[in-house]
Parts: structure tokens; sequence; C-alpha cells
């Protein structure tokens, strides 16, 4: 899992579209680019090279990649990737943990999150203090859902420390042997 913070300036908000405008590929009166250079068929060498080009002179470049990764479009030329350098990171991009989004969600903007983002929201939330309520609110999730997150960050904290406590006495959790047997689960088993 790939970790990275950056300036949260740079995250979309979710339904946020107004970063194409600013983009080298976006055709108007004084720039007629042709959109199908940036799909082009996999022998079109001259086509790929024009769009990559272009795509490394555009200012908007990463939020036209995060919006490609994000909205899982898989489709030609993309934040200068084509659709086969794209491929690997959109098989990675539910690991994606940018602490940079962790914060800006935290402070309250609405961005696109990564499943282990989310996670990392609720754990945020839950050492500092956030409210169950402000959770929800901020992952658009039920208060309860945001209650139960919480229960379970704190069995997962309550139990990492069990683990911990158990390495530095040097004792072994369960039988000793790292298998459990029928002696673990008592009389139903």
């Amino acid at each position: 899992m790939s970790t990275t913070t950056a300036n949260a300036e740079r995250y979309r908000s979710l339904g946020d579209h107004t970063w194409q405008d600013q983009a080298v590929c976006h055709p108007s009166q004084y720039n007629p680019v042709d959109p199908d250079v940036f799909f082009p068929g996999p022998d079109e060498i001259d086509k790929i090279s024009t769009a990559l080009s272009l795509c490394g002179q555009c200012p908007v470049r990463l939020a036209c990649l995060d919006a490609a990764l994000e909205g899982g479009e898989t489709d030609g030329i993309r934040g200068g990737y084509t659709e086969e350098e794209r491929a690997p990171l959109h098989k990675e991009i539910a690991k994606r943990l940018d602490y940079g989004r962790v914060n800006a969600a935290l402070a309250g903007r609405d961005i696109h999150l990564t499943t282990a983002e989310r996670h990392a929201v609720v754990l945020a939330g839950y050492r500092h203090g956030v409210s169950a309520e402000r959770i929800a609110n901020l992952l658009k999730i039920t208060e309860d859902h945001a209650q139960k997150l919480y229960r379970k960050t704190r069995r997962a904290i309550r139990n990492r420390e069990l683990q911990q406590d158990a390495r530095t006495t040097g004792q072994t959790v369960g039988t000793g042997t790292g298998r459990l047997t029928s002696d673990d689960f008592g009389t139903a088993a």
C-alpha cells in the first residue's frame, strides 16, 4: 500500500469538473484540439505521442488522472497515461492512502476517498475524539454505521495492544502453538 501526503488544495470535490476548462485537451476557439487524438488505436503511434506531449504540458494532469482512476475510466489517454499504463493503477486505487486526502476530508472537504483512506478517516476521527455524527456526515453514512465503525476500530486497537502486551511479556495468545484446538472453543465444539 502506498502512502503519500500532498497539498490538499489539489483535490477535486466530488462532482467537480471545473478543472476540465483548464485542460490542454479542452477544445476552444483558440485551442482547436481534436478529442480523437486521446482515443487512438493500438497502432496509431503518432496520435499517442501527440496526446502524451499535450498531457505533459497540462496544468491539471493530476486531476485528470485522479478523475480517470476514481471514475474507473479505462479508455483513452488520461492524465498523461495510456490505457495500458493506467491498468495497474486502476487495480491499486482502492489501496491508495494519501494522508493529505484524509486530512482534507477531516477538515470537511467533500472529496473522493479510497477504501484505505476511509478507514484512515475513521481511525483518525476515533483517536481525536471526533463525534460519530461528524464522521457520518464526512463519509456520507448513517450515524449508526459510524458508531459501528468506531466499535470496530476500538476492538482493533484493543486487540493490537493485547498482541503487543503478549509479545513484551513473552506470553502467547491461545494454545501457544498458534493453532486452535477443540479445547479453545469449549463444549460446543
